[in-house]
């Protein structure tokens, strides 16, 4: 049977979008490209890493603004050292880091006021759940 076997691409509008890509390879340190930004799935890495389609009830506040209604979350290597650099360049924090068995994570706000998840994943604590494979 036909199925989808994963999320080919996240698609937002932004008032500017030459300055957000500006903004992710100067601040994130992401490859912009003529459609925004491109991921290889896993980076290079051997170890399997999971990515996250997260459903959230229209009333959570966890996006910040209620005006917002996706959130992106990217996968760092280094959040205490990345969160130095955020600092050095001006990029508004929205909380302290957080760590959970599963990861840490940071909230920013990118030069239109969304907030962005910063993640630092700890991959294996998936491992032990059931996990639906895309195959």
């Amino acid at each position: 049977m036909a199925k989808a076997i994963g999320i080919g691409g996240v698609f937002i509008k932004y008032q500017d979008p030459e300055n957000i890509k500006r903004w992710f390879e100067e601040v994130l340190g992401l490859q912009a490209n003529d459609y925004g930004v491109l991921f290889g799935f896993n980076n290079g890495h051997t170890e399997k890493g999971y990515l996250q389609l997260g459903t959230f009830p229209a009333s959570t506040d966890y996006f910040g603004s209620e005006k917002q209604h996706v959130m992106l979350n990217f996968r760092v290597d280094d959040l205490e050292s990345l969160k130095e650099i955020l600092i050095e360049k001006g990029v508004t924090l929205c909380n302290e880091i957080e760590s959970y068995e599963y990861g840490k994570f940071l909230h920013i706000l990118d030069p239109e006021g969304n907030r962005v998840e910063l993640w630092e994943p700890v991959d294996r604590a998936f491992d032990l759940e059931k996990i639906v494979e895309m195959k």
